[in-house]
């Protein structure tokens, strides 16, 4: 990936475009069923940007609880967007929501002009805060059904979006039918050092560039990161083997006592009785993991083998 860097064809993405920023756009469209793509720094920054172009100042806009938009993005939805979240309750399972709760949830037909106007839908595919869970093509649909018959636009927060259509054996563009945007990761178990993509329409994606100008994104020689990603798309279908060492921790921590969510995807959720002092442990013991919603979490990637899986558990197993 370096070397791809390092022999990338340049040009300057602010003033024209830079020829291996536009090849990676192209493809990271192709691949989103998209019109057009946008390459951003980050994942927050291509949120942000599609937040800020879909709503009006003080639009209200859902999202299912424990989204990366309402939970991990330092409020920049409401304080640089200027939406106002309202989370819906997992109703459909783990981090899923139902079709009834988004119809529910927007605006009435005779919403008073003095009342929150309820204008965008925002997915998570895979829903990080859940443990990586997958929403079905079938569901997305409904989902991205009722929200145009309740007068919504939708966004989906696809960071991981690679992941649920390696779970679920089915093109990604199939996950993005019926959104009006969608963001995805290329670091997210692709191994890019940095980046993110935008899709929509050509004319979203236009006025989505003015505003990553705004924020700061416009990146001069940005093709030493665009060849990166541009590398890792082509790695796709290796987060199986990310999936697959996810099931063998699980099962491997279970085995062991520990009260733990079969992964859907490449994320490993843990109860357990003191969660700081479980980190400590684990740490002391070369494994390194974080806290999500008052549990461990275990994230599985390319870097991360299964002689590593089976280490750590030994580790933790002989540690007593």
């Amino acid at each position: 990936m370096r070397v791809a860097m390092s022999q990338a064809e340049v040009g300057d993405n602010v003033l024209d475009h830079d020829p291996t920023v536009r090849e990676l756009e192209e493809r990271a469209a192709e691949l989103l069923s998209a019109p057009a793509a946008l390459w951003t720094p980050s994942g927050t920054m291509a949120n942000l940007v599609a937040l800020t172009v879909h709503l009006e100042r003080g639009d209200r806009f859902l999202a299912p609880h424990g989204a990366h938009v309402l939970n991990n993005e330092l409020g920049t939805a409401a304080w640089l967007a200027g939406g106002m979240p309202a989370p819906l309750d997992w109703d459909a399972g783990p981090g899923r929501v139902s079709p009834e709760s988004v119809r529910s949830a927007a605006d009435p037909p005779n919403r008073p002009y003095y009342a929150l106007r309820t204008s965008l839908l925002c997915l998570e595919n895979t829903h990080n805060a859940a443990g990586g869970t997958v929403t079905a093509p079938h569901e997305h649909a409904r989902l991205a059904a009722a929200a145009r018959g309740a007068g919504l636009r939708v966004h989906l927060d696809g960071a991981r979006l690679w992941h649920a259509a390696v779970a679920l054996d089915v093109p990604p563009g199939a996950l993005t039918v019926g959104v009006d945007t969608v963001s995805a990761c290329l670091s997210k178990g692709l191994g890019a050092p940095a980046g993110s993509v935008l899709a929509s329409s050509v004319e979203f994606v236009e006025r989505a560039r003015r505003v990553r100008q705004m924020l700061g994104g416009g990146m001069r020689q940005a093709g030493v990161l665009a060849a990166a990603g541009l590398l890792a798309l082509g790695r796709i279908d290796d987060l199986a083997k990310d999936h697959a060492n996810a099931a063998a921790l699980a099962a491997g921590l279970i085995e062991l006592g520990w009260d733990v969510a079969e992964p859907e995807t490449n994320i490993v959720l843990a109860r357990v009785p003191d969660l700081r002092l479980t980190l400590d442990g684990l740490a002391k013991l070369g494994i390194l993991a974080t806290p999500m919603g008052g549990k461990v979490r275990f994230v599985l990637h390319r870097d991360v083998t299964t002689n590593d899986v089976t280490e750590a558990i030994y580790r933790i197993k002989t540690a007593g």
